[in-house]
C-alpha cells in the first residue's frame, strides 16, 4: 500500500531524517519519502498496516496531517516538531546520507 499524507511543519533535513527514522520503527513500513518542498510523506507498507497508526505517529512526532489540528493543538505540534527536527539534525546516519548527496 502506497499513501502520501501532507503534513504541518515540515521545514528540513532534520525533520525529514526523524520522519523516516520513526515510520520505519513500525516493521510493516517498507519505505519512507519525504518532500521538503512539498511538505508531503510518502509511504510504502504492508497491505493490512493501518494508515491510523501512520497518522497517529507522525503527529506524536509533531508532524500532523495538515489541517487536522488547530488553537493551542496546533501550536503543541509545532513544539514537538523542533524537539523531532533537532534529534534529526544530530543523527549521524542522516548526515551521512547528506554528505553522499553533495559527492
Amino acid at each position: 500500500m502506497k499513501t502520501i499524507i501532507t503534513v504541518d511543519n515540515l521545514k528540513c533535513g532534520g525533520c525529514a531524517g526523524s520522519i523516516k527514522k520513526g515510520l520505519k520503527s513500525f516493521p510493516e513500513v517498507k519505505e519512507v519519502t519525504v518532500d521538503i518542498d512539498q511538505e508531503q510523506v510518502e509511504v510504502i507498507c504492508e497491505d493490512f498496516f493501518p494508515l491510523e497508526k501512520i497518522k497517529t505517529k507522525l503527529e506524536a512526532m509533531g508532524y500532523p496531517e495538515r489541517g487536522s489540528k488547530t488553537g493551542l493543538d496546533k501550536f503543541m505540534a509545532g513544539a514537538r516538531s523542533y524537539v523531532s527536527c533537532a534529534i534529526g539534525k544530530l543523527n549521524p546516519e542522516e548526515e551521512n546520507d547528506k554528505l553522499s548527496k553533495h559527492h
